[in-house]
């Protein structure tokens, strides 16, 4: 694999390769991620998922970052901020769904997705980031290691895709 390319995608880059992102997403599922969806997981599922979020993106509710393969342009990961938050709370992000392809996993493409995302969240001022994983994840741990504190967790708060309860681990970052 070599170098990977960090970008911010409008909605049109999400309709022109939903089928990456499809597979992308399934793959992350097949493999376990705890990312909102249970087994069997569907191609069509997958779909109407990245419709929905191209949808968001065009409102200007969530931005959407991919890492890509600079020299393939294989999708290798994506991550999202949620920003279509009440009134009250302009200043904050909600971080959803990150994802690494389980063949491109410990290559530091999850640290660049959210050094990305919390780059932006500063340029648009926002000043309080939040987000829940799953406790002792992977992912739980690169959030600590990036300096995300932690509020506490939940047992019992998800599923894994295969129906097996997971606890969830939130977390937040000051900007």
């Amino acid at each position: 694999m070599g170098d990977v390319a960090i970008s911010r995608l409008e909605a049109p880059a999400v309709d022109a390769d939903i089928q990456a992102f499809s597979s992308l997403l399934r793959d992350c599922v097949e493999a376990g991620a705890s990312i909102g969806f249970l087994a069997p997981f569907t191609a069509l599922q997958a779909e109407a998922f990245w419709r929905d979020i191209a949808e968001q993106l065009a409102r200007g509710e969530r931005s959407l970052w991919a890492a890509r393969d600079a020299g393939t342009g294989t999708l290798l990961g994506t991550i999202q901020l949620i920003t279509a938050l009440p009134d009250n709370q302009p200043h904050r992000g909600d971080v959803a769904k990150l994802m690494v392809s389980p063949r491109a996993r410990r290559l530091g493409i999850a640290q660049a997705l959210v050094a990305a995302l919390e780059s932006h969240a500063r340029e648009i001022s926002l000043r309080t980031l939040v987000l829940d994983t799953v406790t002792g994840s992977a992912a739980d741990g690169l959030y600590r290691k990036l300096g995300w504190v932690e509020v506490g967790h939940v047992p019992d708060y998800a599923l894994y895709p295969d129906g097996t309860p997971c606890s969830t681990t939130f977390f937040y970052k000051s900007l």
